[in-house]
C-alpha cells in the first residue's frame, strides 16, 4: 500500500512567475519522508533518542507540469533501493497536482549519521526491519557497497 501525503500548498511555496518554486518540490518531498518514517516508527524523537540520521547524498529532481498558486498536492513516498543491511537507501517521491496528474519526481540517495561521531552508521538492528515492510517501487535496487 502506497505511503502518501497531502498538502495545500502556501503562498510562499511560489516565485513572481506564479510557478512553484524548484526548492519547494523538495521541502515537500523531504516533509513526506520524515512523516513516512515517522509512521514506521521512526519519529524525529527516535531519531534523536538513537543520535542517529538521515543524510541524502543525491536529489535528483524530473519536472512534468505546472502546480499552480494555491493548488493542493498529494505526495507518494515509495522505498526504491536498500543496501544488505540498509546502511543506504533511495527513497521515489511522485508529487502529483489536486487532479492526480503527476507534476513532479524526486529520488534521493542517501545513507545515516552518527549525529556525535558525525560520521556515516548503520541503523540498529531494532530499527532496521522497517525497510522490509515500506512500499516499495515496482523495480527495486540492491545498492552495493564499496569496499574500504
Amino acid at each position: 500500500m502506497a505511503f502518501v501525503v497531502t498538502f495545500p500548498t502556501r503562498w510562499s511555496d511560489f516565485d513572481p512567475n506564479q510557478h512553484m518554486r524548484h526548492t519547494a518540490y523538495n521541502d515537500y518531498a523531504a516533509e513526506s519522508r520524515a512523516r513516512l518514517f515517522g509512521a514506521y516508527g521512526l519519529s524525529l524523537t527516535k531519531f534523536n533518542a538513537l543520535q542517529i540520521g538521515p543524510v541524502l547524498f543525491k536529489e535528483d529532481t524530473s519536472f512534468y507540469r505546472e502546480i499552480g498558486l494555491g493548488e493542493d498536492i498529494s505526495v507518494e513516498v515509495l522505498l526504491k533501493g536498500t543496501s544488505e543491511g540498509a546502511e543506504r537507501f533511495k527513497f521515489l517521491h511522485k508529487i502529483f497536482k489536486s487532479d492526480g496528474i503527476l507534476a513532479a519526481e524526486i529520488e534521493v540517495y542517501g545513507a545515516w549519521i552518527d549525529l556525535r561521531e558525525r560520521k556515516l552508521t548503520t541503523l540498529p538492528e531494532s530499527v532496521r526491519d522497517i525497510f522490509s515492510t515500506m512500499p516499495r517501487t515496482e523495480i527495486f535496487e540492491n545498492i552495493p557497497l564499496k569496499k574500504k
